[in-house]
This record gives C-alpha cells, structure tokens and sequence, in this order.
C-alpha cells in the first residue's frame, strides 16, 4: 500500500470515528430537547390537580391591598361616550370619598365581561352605593359598543388605556371587582365575572357587611 493510500485511510477512518462520536452525541442530547415540553407539561399538569384537590378557587388569591387605601389615580373619560345626551364622566382616586363605592374592571373584548353585565345593571339599583368602571386596555369606540349594546351601569367610568391603574389594583385580568368603603380604603375582591350564585352568595353579603359597617 502505497504512503498516500495509507493517509486517506486514516483519514477516512478519523472521518468515521468523527461522525460516530457526533451521531452518538446528537443521540444523547436529542431525548433532553424532546422530554423537556413534556417535563415542563407536567409539572403544570401536577399543580393544577394539587390545587384542583386542595380545593383552591381563584378566590383563594390573596390581595395586598384589602384593607388599604385605593391606589391614587386620575383617568379620563371615555372618549364620546355619553349617557342620555351627558358626557360620562372619567374616574378618579377622589372620587371613592364619602360613599362606599364597586369598582368593576372591564373590556369591551372580554368575554366573561359581557356575561355578568346583567348582574353590574342590578348592582348599580342597589341604595348606598356607587358603581364605578375601569375601562381596561380598550378602544373608546368597542368601549361605547359594549355599553350601546349590553346599557351603561356605571355613574363614571375611567379610560386605563395602557392598564397602569389596573397594575396598581393589583388586577390579575378582567373582569374584577372591588368593594371600597367610605374611606377610600378597599375591603373585598372578587376575581373573575361574577355568576348568579357568587353575586347572591359571596359578593352581596360582603357588601352589605361593607354598608352596614358606616
């Protein structure tokens, strides 16, 4: 055998142990790129059926701001919306003065919005309160749609354009609903739309609690 023969046959086995090793090492790294969605999947999957059996609800979430002063903030009207030829006016921290107030987050674009709107309407009737709307992240225009369409159950209501106010809520995501007494200082929330039986059920008789305290 010739001396050029013999280098390209070490050349050619050095190529073969080459893409062995690197076949074998694709084969070891491949079972870790694929397992990793279904390792991740399942530890989600594990914390849900751990809180679906402990019995957690998402009113189970603590809020930090039970108990304490409304953020402070000042939102503008909802471009063009009016109610009964009157311009509805915008929504500021000053305005939860001297009654106890509800303030409902909501969106145009939120389904479960449009599903506990009839219970806002019966809301808004009850006496010693005001009902007071966050317009979340929303355009005026599918803003003034929603309320054409579904009626208007709020005395003033706040444009949260870019959603600052809602983070300052400490809003987890629409619709939610706090109940702030005559101070200015929030007692109760409710996360996630309200259903007949959570609004008779949980959310009344806290706001009655709410009322009936002065």
């Amino acid at each position: 055998m010739s001396a050029s023969d013999s280098g390209r046959d070490q050349t050619q086995a050095a190529q073969t142990e080459h893409g062995q090793a690197t076949g074998e090492e694709k084969k070891r790294g491949f079972p870790v790129l694929v397992l990793l969605p279904l390792v991740v999947f399942a530890a989600l999957a594990g914390l849900f059926l751990f809180q679906l059996l402990l019995g957690d609800d998402p009113q189970a979430i603590p809020s930090a701001l039970i108990d304490k002063p409304a953020p402070q903030f000042d939102l503008a009207a909802v471009e063009g919306l009016n109610r009964g030829g009157t311009e509805v006016p915008g929504f500021s921290s000053a305005d939860l003065e001297g009654k106890v107030s509800v303030v409902n987050i909501f969106a145009s674009w939120c389904v479960p919005c449009r599903q506990e709107h009839p219970l806002l309407e019966d809301l808004a009737k009850v006496d010693g309160i005001q009902l007071l709307g966050i317009n979340y992240k929303d355009k005026p225009e599918n803003a003034r749609r929603f309320l054409g369409s579904l009626g208007n159950p709020y005395s003033r209501i706040g444009a949260d354009n870019n959603g600052r106010t809602a983070i300052e809520w400490g809003v987890y995501g629409v619709p939610e609903t706090f109940v702030v007494d005559r101070n200015g200082v929030i007692r109760y929330k409710f996360i996630g739309p309200l259903s007949p039986e959570s609004y008779r059920n949980e959310f009344l008789p806290q706001l009655r609690k709410i009322i009936a305290a002065g």
